[in-house]
């Protein structure tokens, strides 16, 4: 793995984690207000499973990130497949 920064002030270098960045703060942050670190730490990880488990992507040729994932995953363990 390699660690590869961006310039400051360039988020267009690093597209998709300003885009699930964006989608964060707009659905979930900016929707509600936490009243202690626990409750957002709560909502937050529902949030995160809702969007990786049960939202499909069109990028993602119609699959969930979860399921994208596994199928990469056991694609690279058995290229055959």
């Amino acid at each position: 793995m390699q660690l590869r920064l961006i310039q400051p002030g360039k988020p267009n270098q690093n597209v998709y984690v300003e885009s699930f960045n964006g989608r964060l703060r707009g659905e979930c942050l900016n929707e509600h207000w936490f009243i202690h670190l626990l409750h957002a730490g709560t909502f937050i990880e529902t949030w995160r499973r809702e969007y990786n488990e049960e939202r499909p992507k069109k990028a993602l040729g119609g699959l969930t990130p979860s399921t994208y994932a596994k199928r990469l995953a056991s694609t690279a363990i058995n290229p055959g497949l």
